[in-house]
């Protein structure tokens, strides 16, 4: 159950980094909506990672919660954003993604 704590705590993490991009782009007072958006994903990512940290060693735990949160990220800017794509781009995201799936391969 941990490691579902875990995804779900760095899906919320891209939602905070989402929310920041939003509100940048808008004015008040809709931007006040994506900085809520941003504070409730924040405190729901955190909460989550310390109850994934309860029983996942916590150097793994932050591995993963990063390199998913990066990873998606970097995905959501590609598809919603437009920002722009490569194929070294592509290749390091893959890079990262294996990564990930090999501390959790690795972990007791």
């Amino acid at each position: 159950m941990s490691w579902v704590y875990l995804l779900l705590a760095s899906v919320f993490e891209v939602g905070f980094t989402f929310s920041l991009s939003k509100a940048k782009g808008v004015i008040a007072p809709h931007s006040y909506y994506w900085y809520i958006s941003f504070l409730i994903c924040l405190a729901l990512g955190m909460g989550l990672l310390i109850k994934a940290t309860q029983t996942i060693p916590m150097g793994t735990a932050y591995a993963v919660f990063t390199g998913i949160g990066a990873a998606g990220t970097v995905l959501l800017g590609i598809f919603v954003f437009k920002e722009p794509v490569s194929v070294m781009r592509i290749v390091f995201i893959t890079t990262l993604i294996l990564s990930v799936v090999g501390l959790k391969a690795v972990s007791h």
